[in-house]
């Protein structure tokens, strides 16, 4: 720890000694006490409880079937034909709006049947089961635009037992992710090169590892049929909702919208739990996948960086508004976006062990977790710990690390020169 950043005080719980770089939070490591001073996240609606409920107490049983040396492997069980089931009953219901909504439309029974059809189209065309598209706003790789990157996954691919990816789309978000696109669901691997950025190498092998490590692990809740169904439910479940402080008007629509609201939900629950053990499952797979491409050390070293997703977010935003206060005809912050991704690496390589340390504890006692389908970080964590450590597959040479960075030197460039002008974009 840098001693000019050093605080010291006496722990008001045990008495021990509290050294802490100013800049975070001090706690005590003998104690904990203020180990966590901003508590559970409160700010989660009741379903999104719900579902984190069910992440927490569905890691736990996942981490204890590996504990007792069990192998995970992506299973196709009773869970997995009902969720089918289910989710091509919602995709049936979109089916039988857009056919009743065509033919009222079409053959108008009656003065209003025309207006009504219409409706029922709208709200079909809303429900319609989304196929994924390219972004239009952000970098996208091919395997011409970038052959060693591409070479680099495939050599990836084949540790976690799939195929590599038809495009690679380059985001400032400290995250990945991997979906489909297109009617033929080819495959999209979206690198943040805020998360991307403040990874070693071998740390970066295994997010690849961990993202391709979805498609071999039979995630249903990322597949075309579930993951649409879902978010049909999603839909309805936001138009039915409860209208807050009501009108006479609105509370009779209220109490019109209370049974088909309380099936919507019923389903959605259903849907959820019958999805998220494979889910999670799905997640301590891609964990392996991560390990054994990258090693369990640096799969480990992803998760760390995982808990500070925060500080680098912040360290983005702080390069945005800095870029967007400038005074008119002022100029010189076009400049600014240079260095900008060293600067992020550089910031985060600076938090002590101490602060990796605590929010590990904090995540822990929070049940942090990535979204409510993701286990807890910590278990996650404990599970890659469980056994004998693995070392790398895949370890790239100085020559490929150098000939990836100049092909992401384009995109790097651009992200950043966008920050730092026009500021930074929500999620996608």
């Amino acid at each position: 720890m840098d001693t000019t950043m050093e605080t010291v005080q006496q722990c008001p719980g045990c008495g021990a000694e509290v050294r802490t770089d100013r800049r975070f939070t001090a706690w005590c490591a003998a104690c904990d006490w203020n180990v966590d001073p901003r508590g559970s996240d409160e700010r989660h609606g009741a379903l999104e409880r719900l579902r984190r409920g069910l992440a927490l107490r569905n890691g736990e049983r996942l981490l204890a079937e590996v504990m007792s040396g069990a192998t995970l492997k992506p299973q196709g069980d009773a869970a997995t034909v009902l969720a089918y089931t289910l989710s091509l009953a919602v995709h049936g219901t979109t089916v039988a709006l857009l056919v009743t909504g065509v033919l009222l439309a079409v053959l108008g029974w009656g003065t209003a049947a025309p207006l009504l059809g219409g409706v029922l189209l709208l709200l079909a065309w809303l429900l319609r089961p989304r196929f994924g598209e390219l972004p239009d706003d952000l970098p996208v790789l091919h395997r011409a635009d970038a052959p060693q990157l591409f070479a680099m996954i495939d050599e990836v691919a084949d540790v976690a037992g799939t195929a590599g990816v038809h495009a690679v789309v380059v985001s400032d978000e400290v995250n990945a992710s991997v979906t489909t696109y297109g009617i033929r669901q080819r495959r999209l691997l979206d690198i943040g090169l805020g998360l991307w950025a403040i990874l070693t190498p071998q740390q970066r092998i295994a997010l690849i590892g961990h993202e391709l490590g979805h498609y071999a692990g039979g995630d249903t809740r990322r597949g075309l049929i579930t993951g649409n169904a879902l978010r049909s439910l999603g839909i309805w479940h936001f138009m039915l909702q409860r209208v807050p402080s009501p009108t006479i008007g609105e509370m009779f629509l209220n109490a019109v919208y209370f049974l088909p609201r309380c099936a919507v939900l019923g389903l959605l629950m259903l849907l959820d739990r019958l999805t998220l053990r494979a889910a999670q499952r799905g997640e301590y797979l891609a964990d392996a996948a991560a390990a054994r491409a990258g090693s369990t050390e640096a799969a480990v070293g992803l998760m760390d960086r995982l808990l500070v997703a925060d500080s680098a977010e912040a360290a983005l935003l702080r390069e945005s508004n800095a870029g967007q206060m400038r005074r008119a005809g002022d100029k010189s912050y076009l400049e600014k976006w240079r260095g900008l991704w060293e600067r992020l690496a550089a910031q985060i390589e600076s938090i002590p062990e101490s602060e990796i340390e605590r929010q590990r504890r904090a995540s822990e006692l929070r049940g942090h977790t990535v979204d409510a389908t993701h286990p807890p970080t910590h278990l996650r964590r404990a599970c890659l710990l469980t056994g004998e450590p693995l070392t790398a597959l895949v370890v790239p040479d100085e020559a490929r690390l150098a000939a990836v960075a100049d092909e992401l030197a384009a995109p790097r460039e651009r992200l950043a020169r966008r920050i730092v002008k026009d500021g930074r974009r929500e999620g996608r």
